[in-house]
C-alpha cells in the first residue's frame, strides 16, 4: 500500500516545527509591545484551530496569569452584537487564513477595541493582513485534508505567544520540541501497541477520548481526527466532565483513549481514570502519561519527553499515526475524508 499524504505530512512535522519556532521566537518583543496594555486573551477559531486555541487558553491562564477565553464567532457574524473589548488581545487562528467567519470576527474584535494577532500558515492571507501582528507558521503546503503539521505548528506559534506574554517557562524547552517529535514518530511506528490498539478500535463503533488541562486540546483534536478520517463516533471530553455522567457510555464496545503529558498536575487523575475504566470491564488505551498511565492502561503509546507546557506539540503525534493506521485498516483514504474540504466556510 502506498504511503498516504497524511503519513508523509506527519513525518514533515519536525522540520516544520523547527522552521516555525526559529522564525517566531524573534517576534517575542512584538507580542509583548502589542499586549502591554491588555489584560485578557480572546481566541477566535474553528475546527482543529479551535482545539489549538484550547491549548492556548490553558497555557495562557496557567503560565501567564491572564484570563483567556474562546470566542463565539456568531456573536460577531450572526448576532452582530458589539462588545466592549478594550484591554483584550484577540488571537485569531486559521491554517489557511481564508475562512471568512474568522477574518470577520477578528475585524469585529478590532472595531470593539481589541488588539489583534493572527496565527496562520497563510502568509499574505486576509487574516494575516487584518491583524496587527501576524505569527506565520512554516508548515509548508498541506495536501491531506486532516490537519497534522499545520496543527502542531499552530501550537508552536501559541507557545511563542505565551512566551511573549511573559509565561513563567524556559524558552529553550521549546527549541527541543522538533527533535523529540522526530523521536516520537519513530518510536510510535515501532511500538507493538500500535497494531493492538488499531485492531481494537477497528472492532468498535466509537470511543471516548479524554484528557485534562493543557492536554485537553489534544483529546479534542484526537477525537476530531477519529471522526474525520475514520468515521467513528468519538467523544472528546475533559476527564472531569467524563466523571460527571458520560462515564456511563464507556463499556466493552466503547473504549477510552486517555491522553496526558508525562508530568504535571493532571497526570494522577488520568491514571486513576484508566484504572476505573478497566475496573468497569472496558479497555483503556493510553497516549503519553509515562509509565504510570502505561501501567494502568490496556495498551499504551509513549508520548514525548517534554515539559507539560510544550507536551501537546508532541502528544498529538502518536494519535495522528494511530488515526492514519486505523483509517487504512478500515479501508478508508485518510487524505480525503468524505464531505470535507481543506478550507471550510461557515455562515
Amino acid at each position: 500500500m502506498s504511503t498516504s499524504r497524511m503519513r508523509t505530512e506527519i513525518g514533515e512535522q519536525p522540520a516544520a516545527l523547527r522552521r516555525t519556532i526559529d522564525g517566531l521566537l524573534p517576534r517575542l518583543s512584538d507580542i509583548g509591545r502589542l499586549a502591554r496594555d491588555t489584560r485578557q486573551v480572546l481566541f477566535i477559531a474553528r475546527g482543529s484551530s479551535d482545539n489549538a486555541a484550547v491549548y492556548g487558553r490553558y497555557l495562557v491562564e496557567s503560565h501567564t496569569g491572564r484570563l483567556a477565553t474562546l470566542a463565539a464567532p456568531s456573536i460577531a457574524t450572526t448576532y452582530k452584537r458589539d462588545l466592549d473589548l478594550s484591554g483584550v488581545l484577540a488571537v485569531a487562528i486559521s491554517q489557511s487564513g481564508k475562512t471568512e467567519e474568522i477574518v470577520q470576527t477578528l475585524d469585529w474584535a478590532a472595531r470593539c477595541g481589541a488588539r489583534t494577532v493572527a496565527v496562520t500558515n497563510g502568509a499574505g492571507s486576509p487574516l494575516a493582513e487584518a491583524a496587527e501582528v501576524a505569527l506565520i507558521t512554516e508548515a509548508g503546503e498541506e495536501l491531506a485534508v486532516p490537519a497534522t503539521k499545520t496543527y502542531t505548528t499552530q501550537l508552536a506559534a501559541l507557545a511563542v505567544l505565551g512566551l511573549g506574554l511573559g509565561a513563567d517557562v524556559d524558552a529553550e524547552e521549546l527549541r527541543g520540541v522538533p527533535d523529540e517529535v522526530a523521536r516520537v514518530i519513530e518510536a510510535t511506528e515501532a511500538s507493538a501497541a500500535l497494531p493492538e490498539i488499531v485492531a481494537a478500535l477497528a472492532r468498535v463503533p466509537g470511543a471516548v477520548v479524554s484528557g485534562r488541562g493543557i492536554a485537553f486540546g489534544t483529546a479534542l483534536e484526537l477525537a476530531l481526527k477519529i471522526k474525520e478520517a475514520c468515521y467513528l463516533h468519538a467523544m472528546g471530553l475533559s476527564y472531569a466532565d467524563l466523571l460527571h455522567g458520560p462515564i456511563a457510555v464507556v463499556d466493552a464496545q466503547t473504549p477510552a483513549l486517555l491522553v496526558a503529558a508525562d508530568s504535571g498536575p493532571t497526570l494522577p487523575g488520568t491514571v486513576a481514570l484508566a484504572e476505573r475504566v478497566r475496573g468497569a470491564g472496558a479497555q483503556a488505551f493510553g497516549i503519553g502519561g509515562g509509565a504510570g498511565l502505561a501501567g494502568a492502561s490496556t495498551a499504551a503509546l509513549a508520548g514525548p519527553d517534554l515539559p507539560e507546557w510544550v507536551a501537546p506539540l508532541g502528544l498529538i503525534v502518536p494519535g495522528q499515526i494511530l488515526v492514519e493506521n486505523l483509517a487504512r485498516a478500515l479501508g478508508l483514504d485518510p487524505d480525503v475524508p468524505r464531505g470535507l474540504n481543506k478550507v471550510t466556510q461557515t455562515d
